[in-house]
């Protein structure tokens, strides 16, 4: 089995996004782990797939949404730690910086990553801690 993790969504103010998601700039990313960058030789704007299995909101540590949708996304120009959210994912699950994704992780380029093992990330958030003491609502372009 790939990579399974639950991460923290990383970000701008929703006022930000809501600008960066009519203009195509990123607004919202994740992590991938250390393990993965350093196993697959990770770089600036490589592609990384798998599958969104679930969303959970920081208000509440809830999930609102159960898509287990497949997803290819782009890492950063930078360091290549970094996933961007496209701006459809933004708005299709109304994502802020304090939301989390289930999600496992599949292929680095056509890489399969960690083919044959069953593995759980050590980005793995725990449950008890996804309720926020802080948040802002997301606001619509």
């Amino acid at each position: 089995m790939p990579e399974k993790c639950r991460v923290g969504v990383c970000g701008f103010d929703p006022m930000l996004v809501k600008g960066y998601v009519k203009t195509g700039f990123r607004g919202l990313w994740w992590h991938i782990s250390d393990e993965i960058y350093e196993d697959y030789n990770v770089k600036p704007n490589d592609k990384i797939s798998g599958t969104l299995l679930k969303v959970y909101i920081g208000t509440t540590g809830k999930m609102t949404h159960e898509p287990n949708e497949d997803f290819e996304w782009q890492l950063s120009m930078e360091s290549g730690l970094a996933v961007l959210l496209p701006a459809e994912a933004i708005v299709k699950y109304e994502l802020t910086e304090f939301h989390f994704l289930e999600l496992v992780v599949n292929k680095i380029n056509d890489q399969e990553v960690y083919a044959g093992e069953d593995k759980v990330s050590v980005k793995m958030w725990p449950e008890e801690k996804m309720k926020l003491h802080y948040t802002l609502d997301f606001i619509a372009p």
